[in-house]
């Protein structure tokens, strides 16, 4: 890609608050005319990103090109860039012409200028008839839509746009998703946006960028993100997914639900460890016994408006999701198949809790500044790596019986069992496999099971 195409350039970008650490080496380009969409959940860092765009923010390490140009020092006003907000932040006292305008007239832009540029914007928002309406007796999505001509007035190079549709209802909302979509065609100017709604960004988006915990999980075009994700956290965050666990028999051949199928990945190796998603809607009934990969029985079938929704459990104790048109009633038992294209494989992100420890005693190591009773043959004060299985995790619901605390910080469903992220309160994880249900945000006792472990010293694994 040439150069210029590149209206900004953001490089090992970093910034903390405190001990936490909100975005953690962000390198990120966005082309010029381009859409692109910052998602992620909340508090992943997308606003905190938008706004050192900006400029309301100052990074900790790292830069921002625009143009090619550092644009570090320089304050908001001074940067050819504008801002839409979630709550639209106009003037009550003014009308809407006066609202729009306002930015102009500080810059004292000539009067025949000003007004060209407002009736311009009115036009292009479809507003033309509201320019003396007072801005309160307006509803949220016309607001919304004098925010957004507000900015665009300006010329900018780039309009940042803060979960602006955010605040509307649903109808209103998919609605101006539409006339968002046409303003930027006819702009041409580049669009930067950020959403946690995940709909919102395949609608409109050019690029997407999945962020989590700070740091950016994929970057791709709506279809690569969907049909392609790169981990679990985006599967699972982009639509509805069944999500399992499978190993790679060989090139385009992988076994999950205790099935093999065929797909047409390569380049994983032979008898390895990965992750299987297939969308619900690429998982197929059939009534030809010929082309059946496995069987099913129907536990559950809701209608969804647009198709119906089913939960089947699988002739191998598994439940999957599925999509279709057509409903089958709970209790029937289904043949299904899965194209080998529906199936994507992915490398797993790891196979278990790796964690370092010190050895207190023959029965104590230390491991996140807490004691975990573990037998070992190590001499104290050695530093070891302690090798513990996703099931060799105990959570409870009594905090004082465990020895450490933490936070249920993300659910994922796989089939027959939850993995779940457990973040302690220094913000270490322990990832978890149960049966047991927990919510997000649950407080609960960590305790690890000796039998699982095991121990090796440090040094033989660096």
């Amino acid at each position: 890609m040439a150069k210029d195409e590149r209206i900004i350039n953001i490089q090992h970008l970093s910034k903390s608050f405190g001990d936490k650490k909100v975005l953690d080496d962000i390198n990120l380009y966005v082309r010029r005319g381009e859409f692109l969409t910052l998602l992620g959940p909340s508090g992943c860092g997308k606003t905190t990103l938008l706004r050192m765009i900006a400029g309301f923010m100052q990074p900790d390490e790292g830069s921002i090109l625009l143009d090619g140009k550092d644009i570090a020092g320089v304050p908001p006003h001074e940067r050819p860039l504008n801002t839409v907000f979630q709550r639209y932040a106009l003037f009550p006292h003014l009308d809407v012409y006066d609202n729009i305008a306002f930015g102009l007239k500080l810059k004292k832009t000539p009067e025949d200028e000003i007004d060209k540029r407002v009736r311009k914007v009115l036009k292009l928002v479809a507003m033309s008839d509201y320019e003396d309406r007072d801005v309160e007796t307006l509803s949220g999505g016309q607001q919304q839509r004098i925010a957004i001509a507000r900015a665009i007035v300006n010329q900018p190079k780039v309009l940042l746009l803060d979960e602006p549709l955010a605040a509307l209802d649903l109808k209103m909302r998919k609605d101006m998703q539409i006339e968002l979509k046409e303003m930027h065609r006819k702009l041409g100017i580049t669009f930067i946006y950020v959403t946690h709604d995940q709909e919102e960004a395949l609608t409109l988006s050019d690029t997407i960028v999945v962020i989590n915990e700070g740091k950016i999980q994929q970057i791709g075009t709506p279809t690569d993100i969907y049909n392609e994700p790169v981990n679990a956290f985006v599967a699972d965050f982009i639509g509805e997914s069944n999500i399992l666990k499978g190993r790679m028999i060989k090139d385009r051949r992988v076994a999950f639900i205790k099935h093999q199928f065929d797909c047409v990945d390569e380049g994983f190796g032979e008898d390895v460890p990965v992750d299987v998603v297939v969308r619900p809607e690429d998982i197929y009934f059939t009534t030809d016994p010929a082309k059946c990969q496995f069987k099913a029985t129907v536990n559950s079938c809701i209608f969804k408006g647009v198709h119906y929704e089913m939960w089947v459990d699988t002739d191998t104790g598994y439940e999957l999701m599925i999509q279709d048109y057509d409903p089958y009633p709970v209790g029937s038992e289904v043949m299904l198949y899965i194209d080998p294209d529906d199936i994507q494989v992915m490398k797993k992100e790891r196979r278990s809790n790796v964690l370092s420890g010190v050895v207190k005693d023959e029965e104590t190591i230390r491991i996140f500044d807490a004691d975990f009773p573990i037998p070992n043959d190590f001499e104290p004060g050695t530093d070891v790596v302690v090798d513990v299985p996703f099931d060799g995790v105990e959570l409870l619901d009594n905090l004082d019986e465990g020895v450490l605390n933490g936070e249920v910080h993300f659910i994922l469903y796989m089939g027959n069992h939850y993995h779940l992220y457990v973040k302690t309160e220094d913000s270490d994880y322990f990832y978890v496999d149960t049966n047991d249900i927990w919510d997000k945000g649950d407080l609960v006792g960590i305790k690890l099971l000796p039998e699982t472990i095991k121990l090796s010293k440090k040094d033989e694994n660096d």
